[in-house]
């Protein structure tokens, strides 16, 4: 699925325009990117939790020369789905 069919599935659900349910949408999302980048925790019940998280410094190799490398540390967003979300994936409904 993909954003438009996302926009769809929202206004088809409710009672909302598809114009409505696409800024809702982006809010949905720019919120929860905004308060990770702060390093806010944002937890949905039932959904999942977003995060960031710090990646430690490591050794690579380059993949052509075969030399190794030194990757630096950085903080990259995670995404742990709830029990619900897994239930519902895995075919068990709660």
């Amino acid at each position: 699925m993909n954003k438009s069919e996302m926009i769809d599935a929202i206004a088809a659900r409710t009672d909302l325009s598809k114009v409505a349910s696409a800024k809702a949408l982006d809010a949905v999302i720019e919120t929860i990117v905004e308060s990770v980048a702060q390093r806010e925790a944002v937890t949905l019940v039932g959904f999942g939790s977003f995060k960031a998280s710090e990646r430690a410094a490591r050794e690579g190799k380059n993949p052509k020369t075969g030399a190794k490398i030194l990757i630096p540390q950085t903080i990259v967003p995670k995404f742990a789905a709830g029990a619900t979300f897994k239930a519902r994936v895995a075919g068990k409904d709660e």
